[in-house]
């Protein structure tokens, strides 16, 4: 390696400028691996290492002829990936290419400001794909390289070494920092989501669906992707206590369960509802996703305000909005965990809420009819429960496959299987044993960070359970789950189901949520990181346009009064100061002399003029009507001065003293 790196080190400038612009477009051209097509990776790949061997061993650099076949196919290869050649992501893949091939295409240096300013720009499509502050912090350390590199082509003598350019890029950021902040704080704020065209715009997370099959909860559950993240007023629930409530599913075809059909405004009543105990006050920023649920903590009893959209309750109190939420949105909640819902009638819809296909799953079926012998409902759900605890189940992420009769080979054969397993069987059994049951999907749980308070709850934490209807109760919430797997509710998913860490390149996004205990020193940087990555979700991702105006109105407000005035006045006045002092530090004593002796000259009528250098106005001094011993002193100083500023020999120490005596000769 030592070696390699002492070759670099004594290559050619040429050859070592064009590796490190190399360097910078491979910093911005691999963050895109993880949403490109493979073999657009593996292409541009290719591409860089063939002009880093050209550069390497001094060769010719490839003939037109190859290279527009090559791009050509590169061009049929995107529309085949993307079946358009615009749009976001086919737009992005061209950009890449288009920079993996220019670098083969550099002649002059126009070319290379064009693969510089594309780069720059294909930076800002990084975004697209991800706002985290990860991406953030390496798209800054592109964009160093990048200029790093930019000014390495631009020096015409000796050539500073790498560190210091480098740090001269960081500096010409910096100075950008303060513009960049000011226009992120005042300049107005767009509505929408980053990248708008159609097709592209609800491009989001996944999340929950309004559909639950065997198998789709379990595959959302193996994401580490954060849902939403909830930040309480109130003391914080316990962990079997946090439901937070999403989709209520109905309809089941014998494969598929899903919503009921929306009541129309005169089928509905209001709802019904009595709450008990103290309330739970929270606040919920919501991940972007294609869809429009709104969670909130169990049984919401306000709908909540949310900016630039519309909230809805239905009559199974599912919250949503009216369109969907592809930006981060953060409302305030008010719930109870305490409550009975629908407890003084009979529930509305009744008959759906006892539906079940007839036609499948008859071993099941001829069980409900055993189970609803019992003559209370409340023991029938307890029995199922028993048979669920005792009955050798098995809750797994990878459940074998169903088939037509998907309820009777989980029941009596497989009996393995995930929350939709256990949430759709059970609620099955109570329709066809006569008590009314639905499906709830949702999340259940999230990780508590006491760095900055907030609770995270994840894709991983996406659960099913039910809820039946009892009298004198109402619909009442049953986890099927809890009795088969406690772990899952009383803990977490993986308390539940301990999971191998991932391997290879997926271990380095992952590494850091596998396997780490709140108290060693693994969990405690993963707790703040994430700290560190809500921080810039609330107050930078999430500085929407409302946000600004609220920040804006305080602003003026604040310096509004008097005292507000003064303050600013004699900051901007000690900034001033502070400026003038430190230019006066930063002048040359022997530049100072200098000045000094011009402006002696000119009070005595012979002003230097601004493009005469310091033995050109010598030889104007020497025709000055003063005595020999005051223009000698003179020409003394203009000759060691013009020898310090522009001679090869090093400065004499006692310069300065030097040309203070000859200036203090001439007056």
């Amino acid at each position: 390696m030592k070696r390699w790196l002492d070759m670099a080190l004594m290559l050619p400038r040429d050859k070592a400028d064009t590796l490190l612009l190399l360097v910078a477009a491979l910093l911005v051209l691999v963050p895109h691996a993880n949403h490109l097509p493979l073999w657009i990776s593996a292409l541009c790949g290719a591409t860089l290492f063939w002009r880093g061997a050209v550069t390497w061993r001094g060769l010719r650099m490839p003939a037109t002829a190859l290279l527009l076949p090559i791009a050509l196919a590169a061009m049929a290869g995107v529309f085949n990936s993307y079946h358009t050649l615009l749009g976001r992501d086919a737009g992005v893949a061209m950009l890449v290419l288009l920079v993996a091939f220019k670098m083969l295409e550099m002649h002059a240096k126009r070319d290379l400001f064009v693969v510089i300013f594309l780069c720059i720009f294909l930076v800002l499509t990084n975004f697209f794909y991800s706002q985290s502050m990860g991406t953030a912090l390496m798209m800054l350390i592109s964009i160093i390289v990048l200029l790093t590199a930019q000014m390495s082509f631009q020096f015409t003598g000796a050539v500073p070494p790498l560190a210091r350019r480098l740090r001269t890029g960081a500096t010409i950021l910096g100075c950008a920092a303060p513009l960049a902040l000011l226009l992120f704080v005042g300049f107005p704020r767009i509505q929408g989501p980053l990248w708008g065209l159609p097709g592209d715009a609800s491009a989001g997370r996944s999340g929950l669906s309004d559909r639950m099959s065997p198998g789709n909860l379990s595959n959302l559950a193996q994401s580490e992707e954060t849902a939403f993240r909830v930040k309480f007023s109130d003391p914080v629930p316990p962990q079997d206590q946090l439901y937070w409530r999403g989709i209520v599913l109905g309809n089941f075809d014998g494969r598929t369960w899903s919503q009921l059909a929306p009541m129309n405004a005169r089928q509905a009543s209001n709802i019904q509802m009595q709450v008990r105990g103290k309330p739970v006050r929270h606040q919920i920023t919501l991940e972007p996703s294609s869809n429009r649920w709104l969670f909130s903590l169990d049984m919401p009893t306000v709908l909540p305000s949310v900016a630039g959209n519309l909230a809805n309750l239905s009559q199974e109190v599912e919250m949503s909005a009216s369109y969907p939420l592809d930006q981060r949105v953060r409302y305030d909640v008010v719930s109870y965990i305490d409550y009975a819902l629908e407890a003084e009638r009979l529930p509305q819809r009744l008959p759906q809420w006892l539906e079940v296909p007839t036609t499948l799953n008859p071993r099941s079926l001829n069980f409900a009819i055993a189970l609803s012998r019992q003559p209370r409902p409340e023991d029938r759900v307890n029995e199922l429960l028993k048979m669920f605890a005792t009955d050798r189940f098995v809750y797994t992420l990878e459940p074998p496959l169903l088939g037509k009769n998907s309820i009777d080979e989980f029941i009596f054969e497989t009996r393995a299987g995930f929350c939709e397993h256990y949430a759709g069987a059970f609620v099955f059994i109570m329709r066809a044993a006569g008590v009314p049951a639905r499906v709830v999907t949702g999340y259940q749980g999230g990780e508590f960070n006491p760095v900055d308070g907030f609770l995270t709850v994840r894709q991983s934490d996406a659960h099913a359970w039910a809820e039946v209807w009892l009298k004198h109760k109402g619909w009442v919430r049953v986890d099927p789950t809890a009795a088969v797997s406690p772990d899952r509710v009383q803990r977490n998913l993986a308390r539940a189901i301990p999971r191998r860490p991932p391997l290879g390149i997926d271990a380095l996004g992952n590494l850091i949520n596998f396997g780490s205990d709140r108290n060693s020193l693994l969990g405690q940087l993963r707790l703040q990181w994430s700290a560190m990555n809500n921080g810039w979700n609330q107050w930078v991702l999430n500085y929407s346009p409302e946000r600004q105006k609220g920040f804006l109105d305080a602003l003026y407000e604040a310096l509004a009064t008097p005292a507000a005035a003064i303050g600013a006045l004699a900051i901007a006045g000690l900034i001033m100061l502070a400026r003038a002092l430190g230019r006066r530090r930063q002048i040359d004593p022997v530049d100072a002399l200098y000045s000094a002796l011009c402006e002696q000259l000119a009070r005595r009528g012979l002003a230097r003029a601004l493009h005469e250098g310091p033995m050109a106005y010598a030889a104007r001094v020497q025709g000055m009507p003063e005595t020999s011993e005051k223009i000698q002193a003179l020409l003394r100083f203009l000759q060691l001065y013009s020898d310090a500023k522009y001679g090869a020999a090093p400065r004499d120490p006692r310069l300065a003293a030097t040309l203070k005596r000859l200036l203090n000769e001439t007056r």
